[in-house]
């Protein structure tokens, strides 16, 4: 599996550094596009049409955002994969991080939101977040941070803190009745 993850994983980032113009926009996405995603979910909270169902939505999003990063800390204690562009597969066109590769948090965080969007039936927001988290994973790829897998395993982090969040809290329970009529 790793020749063909490291393969596709140069492929994506051999455009990097050659159109100033999307690598300017490549980083934009990569630096604000999870920031911009959670103010997306923040700000339905106040929407003039925000319903208990809206809010309980953002309360899940918000813990499958955090179960997610969670899991991948835990993840990170056993799987210490180090960064593509120090294994020599692609060339780094931001600054060096300090953390392990496997699994991307970018990933997760930003699949988190969509997954629990779609998980819980609002299904057009659900879409738009998708597409936002398809281009923050792309990004991350693109700008040399991340294997293809690295984007997956953050996906499939996200996808099953998002199912746990469904499972666990539940629409109309007292507790979820309390936390969505605060303000």
């Amino acid at each position: 599996m790793y020749p063909i993850d490291a393969a596709v994983t140069a492929w994506i980032n051999n455009w990097a550094g050659h159109a100033p113009a999307v690598d300017f926009i490549m980083i934009w996405i990569s630096t604000l596009g999870v920031p911009l995603m959670v103010l997306a979910v923040a700000l339905q909270w106040w929407l003039p049409q925000s319903d208990r169902t809206t809010r309980h939505v953002v309360v899940a999003t918000g813990l499958s955002f955090l179960l997610g990063l969670g899991i991948n800390q835990l993840v990170l204690l056993f799987i210490q994969r180090v960064r593509p562009y120090d294994a020599h597969v692609t060339h780094l066109i931001i600054g060096r991080t300090v953390d392990f590769s496997f699994p991307s948090d970018h990933a997760t965080a930003s699949f988190a939101i969509a997954a629990a969007f779609l998980l819980h039936g609002l299904h057009r927001r659900g879409l738009a977040f998708l597409a936002a988290a398809l281009l923050v994973m792309l990004s991350r790829v693109y700008l040399g941070t991340h294997y293809v897998s690295d984007i997956l395993g953050g996906a499939v982090t996200a996808i099953m803190a998002a199912m746990l969040v469904r499972a666990a809290y539940r629409q109309n329970t007292r507790a979820d009745r309390l936390i969505t009529g605060i303000l």
